[in-house]
């Protein structure tokens, strides 16, 4: 982010791209740098151009940010549990209040005794999408979870844990017919039928546009309030517009603990769901 804001107080775009036009065009040629710098912040670019076979499987700025998250939780978590004590101290008490939370509030009352069992999925979820979101307000790094990609993946993969558990507790012909509430006429069934199932999906689906749209939202917001700043070049509207940055740049704190705290949620009651049909 450094980089790119020093291209841009220096005019290096304009430059580049448009020259002397831009006292011409003063007004369109800043929305239209303004709409640049925006969008580069919040879409994924190429680290290295990597193809096998024909297929491209590039690194990218979000698959390394998830791999740096990725070897961030198991370090953090390997380091701080690997000898787990009765009274647990420092950082390691720190996440074991927020697990000790999880536990109580979001896996039992949804899951009640399959909690222990589906544990490990939702919290690795949890901590996987909170350490995204908070990595991503670093400058100079990204937000990989403002990748439709990567919160669609997330939303396939509690997909597949749903349908698991599901088949595990109640057969595959079983859970397929607790998909349909009982005690219907059987000329409503052709209609019933096609809506729970399209309902499976989508509740699935707004999983990940749910992540997805919220961590891009307040992203656009941060920047635009910069470019704000850099476009007016006044201190009564810059310093005006710093406060209510430094108000929007708290609130994505928040705004990512929360977003992390939903997914797991959604999770955990789609998985309940799946194992007790009948409630």
């Amino acid at each position: 982010m450094t980089q790119t804001l020093s291209w841009f107080l220096t005019g290096g775009g304009v430059q580049e791209g448009h020259g002397a036009e831009q006292q011409g065009q003063g007004g369109g040629e800043d929305e239209k740098l303004g709409s640049e710098f925006i969008m580069h912040h919040i879409t994924d670019h190429k680290l290295f151009d990597l193809q096998v076979f024909g297929i491209d499987i590039s690194i990218t700025k979000h698959i390394l940010i998830m791999w740096i998250v990725s070897a961030m939780m198991i370090l953090l978590f390997g380091i701080l549990f690997r000898k787990p004590k009765m009274v647990p101290h420092g950082l390691a008490n720190f996440f074991e209040l927020i697990i000790e939370y999880l536990d109580q509030e979001v896996m039992k009352p949804f899951l009640g005794d399959h909690s222990r069992k589906y544990a490990p999925y939702l919290l690795t979820a949890f901590f996987f999408v909170l350490f995204c979101n908070l990595l991503g307000l670093v400058p100079g790094s990204a937000t990989a979870t403002s990748n439709i990609s990567v919160t669609a993946a997330l939303a396939v993969i509690t997909f597949v844990m749903v349908i698991m558990a599901g088949i595990k507790y109640h057969g595959l012909v079983g859970y397929c017919k607790g998909l349909i509430p009982p005690g219907l006429p059987v000329f409503i069934l052709p209609i019933i039928i096609p809506v729970e199932i399209l309902g499976l999906f989508t509740k699935h689906f707004a999983l990940a546009i749910r992540l997805f749209a919220n961590m891009v939202a307040g992203h656009v917001v941060v920047f635009a309030f910069l470019m704000i700043i850099f476009t007016f070049k006044n201190w009564a509207i810059g310093g005006t517009t710093l406060l209510f940055l430094l108000f929007v740049s708290l609130l994505e704190v928040l705004i990512g603990l929360i977003q992390a705290y939903i997914f797991t949620i959604l999770s955990a009651v789609f998985i309940g769901m799946s194992i007790h049909q009948d409630h």
